[in-house]
């Protein structure tokens, strides 16, 4: 008698856990338009105050959940804790800078075959730090992308540096995430609260010197630009909720909404150059996937098929 009420809680928070994947998914795919919209204040600008104002409204929405002892109690008495997330911080700062450097200088497609590329990536790191299990879907999955980088390279004739530094930096950022456990509003203070300061006195001497935001763009930029702190915490707050409502193979799957979105917006909103060869990569890059969402389905039936 009370499995119906099981069931229908179980259902509803799947379909919550689904809807904000797929919304968290959305906005960080169209988010392109935001950082293009920011032009010309510089990207190395603009990089500058999203790490300020992560950290800002990260700690401010962190306090309405925790008291302020919750928050920095951990960091605090375990400094071996605070070198992991100075290391996360670093990774994944590298990672936005990439990812705002390339959007804004005309490079989204190249950025977008990043995110298509980071989950095989982070499924190497895992192998290599975490003796995860290889399978011959990721054996096919990780080497149908290295072909397609083996195509870009071969095409442009340079390293595809933006793809592979966006892929690698968040795969870094996945280990070291996945060697602490904290509250994801927590952690994303503690990855860059020691970013924060250095980041205030860079935006004050920038300011005043008048080569800031305030000296390049719009008044109506700059407001905007003050929302970037907020624009980055809420689509990995959907995130973090999601991750505990659906299951891992679900959220994988989503994950591709948003360089897809991304590779749109580049091709015929940004109208970037592709051509044929592009288009070959990426495709190599999709099967690659398709492999890699078979053997992770596979994976995921197994401990069911145990259970029963």
């Amino acid at each position: 008698m009370n499995s119906k009420p099981d069931t229908t809680q179980n259902t509803n928070e799947y379909r919550s856990g689904l809807i904000a994947s797929i919304g968290c998914m959305a906005l960080w795919g169209v988010l392109p338009i935001y950082w293009k919209a920011l032009v010309p204040i510089s990207s190395w600008v603009i990089i500058i105050y999203r790490i300020l104002l992560v950290n800002v409204f990260a700690m401010l929405l962190a306090r309405t959940r925790f008291s302020w002892g919750q928050i920095f109690g951990p960091i605090r008495h375990d400094w071996k804790l605070g070198l992991k997330f100075l290391g996360a911080g670093a990774v994944i700062t590298i990672n936005w800078s990439t990812y705002i450097w390339a959007v804004n200088a005309g490079h989204v497609i190249q950025a977008s075959i990043g995110y298509y590329i980071e989950p095989l990536m982070v499924c190497v790191f895992g192998m290599i730090f975490f003796r995860e299990r290889l399978t011959v879907y990721k054996s096919a999955a990780m080497a149908l992308a290295a072909l397609a980088v083996v195509i870009l390279l071969v095409h442009f004739h340079q390293f595809p540096g933006i793809s592979i530094g966006i892929a690698l930096s968040f795969a870094v950022y996945s280990a070291i995430k996945k060697t602490v456990s904290q509250p994801p509003l927590i952690s994303l203070v503690y990855e860059t609260i020691f970013f924060a300061p250095p980041a205030l006195a860079a935006i004050i001497w920038l300011e005043v010197s008048g080569r800031g935001a305030l000296g390049t763009g719009q008044p109506w930029q700059y407001i905007l630009l003050l929302f970037c702190g907020l624009v980055t915490v809420i689509p990995l707050s959907m995130f973090a909720s999601a991750a505990q409502k659906v299951p891992m193979f679900t959220l994988g799957l989503t994950e591709y909404i948003s360089p897809t979105l991304s590779l749109i917006l580049g091709v015929f909103f940004f109208k970037e150059p592709f051509d044929g060869i592009q288009f070959l990569a990426i495709a190599v890059i999709w099967v690659g996937l398709v492999f890699f969402s078979i053997g992770e389905l596979r994976d995921q039936r197994r401990p069911e098929a145990a259970g029963e």
